[in-house]
């Protein structure tokens, strides 16, 4: 008579009805290549409900801002890019989290940006609290302009898992766009949970 429990009856189950083991694909072989990549990584962007500008200077990233009225009307503000923006609330200060609640706007470095989804690699390097990216309502990712990628295939072949200086792992993030979702009376609602709004400078 079997001794076998309901647990291991369940998992010879599904032992039995695995499929064949199957090779993996090779990568090997022709990327998507754009002949413009910053052009549509902008296209994305837009799409997605976001927005990218190429700005020539320090100054031109700083204009671009002053002409956003969300960014002037702010009254708390945080920038971790030295020459762009202001900081009023600075989200490496704050003890906890939570004291980011009011956070109106962050600008952030990104490290590269993919043409293929409009995606922006960030890290918390620099960064107390990794929310900050998330918790604010106007997110601003400023990224060099020569760190644009065709496709995620490329940017994995780049990036690597983040250290900090100590050793211990970080966080990073792919991020397009702010969020969005629809699951509730096919009502499409954007920033329900993140920023409301995006902006990508892309600096020479």
């Amino acid at each position: 008579m079997s001794t076998m429990t309901a647990r291991e009856t369940i998992l010879e189950a599904v032992r039995r009805a695995q499929p064949e083991a199957m090779p993996l694909p090779a990568l090997e072989g022709d990327w998507i290549r754009y002949d413009d990549p910053v052009a549509q990584f902008c296209a994305v962007l837009e799409a997605i409900g976001s927005r990218a500008v190429v700005v020539g200077s320090i100054e031109a990233a700083q204009a671009t801002l002053e002409a956003l009225p969300e960014y002037e009307a702010a009254q708390r503000v945080f920038s971790a890019v030295e020459g762009i923006g202001r900081t009023t609330l600075d989200a490496n200060a704050v003890a906890t989290p939570h004291e980011l609640a009011s956070l109106e706007v962050a600008i952030l470095p990104g490290e590269l940006a993919v043409a293929e989804n409009g995606a922006v690699w960030v890290t918390d390097l620099g960064l107390r609290h990794r929310v900050t990216p998330f918790i604010c309502e106007l997110l601003v990712l400023v990224v060099p302009k020569h760190a644009m990628v065709h496709t995620m295939h490329e940017a994995y072949q780049r990036i690597s898992a983040p250290r900090r200086p100590d050793g211990s792992p970080a966080f990073g993030v792919f991020i397009a766009g702010p969020s969005k979702t629809a699951d509730i009376e096919q009502s499409l609602v954007i920033g329900a949970h993140g920023p409301k709004e995006s902006l990508v400078l892309l600096t020479e």
